[in-house]
């Protein structure tokens, strides 16, 4: 269980730590594209030998872009579902909804944050680089699941934004400063959202029997293959904006070979990060051992 952490104490850190869009982006923050913007460990452009390190740049670049587009669409998808958490009943914690009323208003700001970066990538980079959609059919797919289900994502993907920054973002000092400025204040804020998160899957889970939760479980994995699916498509776009970039396109061998090493530094980025976070294990095992051994089963496919 979460030590030390409720309603009230989570949404006073959450106003401390309050920042404004305009504080990271704006004409006079301009990104560096002479510079990588994500870490090796995610983009992992050094598997793919054929290419010239100028190219890799592009591509670390593109990915840089394709994580930008997959956030701001992931929070477009969770946005909704935590809106329809807020809503306490009698006997509920009085902060409760403050809170996740303000977490709410915190994940919109992310998702015009995402914009915003999203439009000074357009400005800055050589050519448009497509992504998966659209985004209101990606959502509605992922929405359909069931309540526990939902709440167990969310959970994984808010864990995994603390690995991305705490574990290989914030000591890697080759990152574009501004880039690297949007993935430290979103950690900021996620780093109290995780923890809303936990509390709100453990009153989930309070009224779920053994079943439900693994039932749960199961219906989670199949949000991570739909996610999966959407994964492949977006290497086979991310192949499309990289030879756009370079002038040329790579023959038939060299493209399976990206095509089957991006998926899988993709799957690694978005799910297995997600998956092999203690953060979200450790809650999960706190509901359901069994729970927690079926995604250390799958786990390994994915990193």
């Amino acid at each position: 269980m979460l030590q030390g952490h409720n309603y009230e104490r989570l949404l006073k850190i959450s106003k401390r730590i309050n920042w404004r869009v305009d504080d990271i982006i704006g004409p006079d923050k301009p990104m560096d594209f002479s510079r990588p913007f994500l870490p090796e460990s995610f983009a992992r452009t050094a598997e793919l030998p054929f290419l010239s390190l100028d190219e890799r740049l592009k591509l670390n670049q593109i990915r840089g872009f394709g994580y930008l587009a997959m956030f701001e669409l992931v929070e477009r998808t969770i946005l909704p579902v935590i809106e329809g958490h807020t809503a306490s009943g009698p006997g509920q914690d009085p902060h409760r909804t403050s809170a996740l009323n303000n977490f709410a208003i915190e994940e919109a700001k992310h998702i015009e944050l995402f914009f915003r970066f999203r439009q000074a990538f357009d400005e800055g980079f050589p050519v448009r680089c497509g992504f998966i959609g659209p985004a209101e059919d990606i959502g509605a797919a992922v929405r359909s699941h069931g309540e526990l289900g939902l709440a167990l994502f969310i959970l994984a993907i808010e864990w995994a934004t603390q690995q991305h920054w705490l574990e290989s973002v914030q000591e890697e000092e080759s990152l574009d400063p501004q880039f690297k400025s949007l993935l430290r204040h979103h950690w900021m804020e996620e780093s109290q959202h995780a923890k809303l998160d936990a509390m709100v899957f453990y009153e989930l889970a309070a009224t779920a029997g053994p079943d439900e939760v693994l039932r749960a479980v199961e219906e989670f994995l199949e949000i991570g293959a739909f996610i999966d699916s959407g994964l492949a498509q977006q290497a086979q776009l991310d192949l499309a904006s990289l030879e756009a970039a370079i002038g040329r396109t790579l023959p038939g061998a060299e493209r399976e070979q990206f095509l089957a090493r991006q998926h899988q530094a993709q799957r690694w980025t978005f799910l297995g990060s997600a998956l092999r976070n203690q953060g979200f294990l450790n809650a999960l095992g706190d509901v359901s051992a069994s729970g927690r051994a079926r995604i250390e089963e799958v786990s390994p496919a994915f990193c």
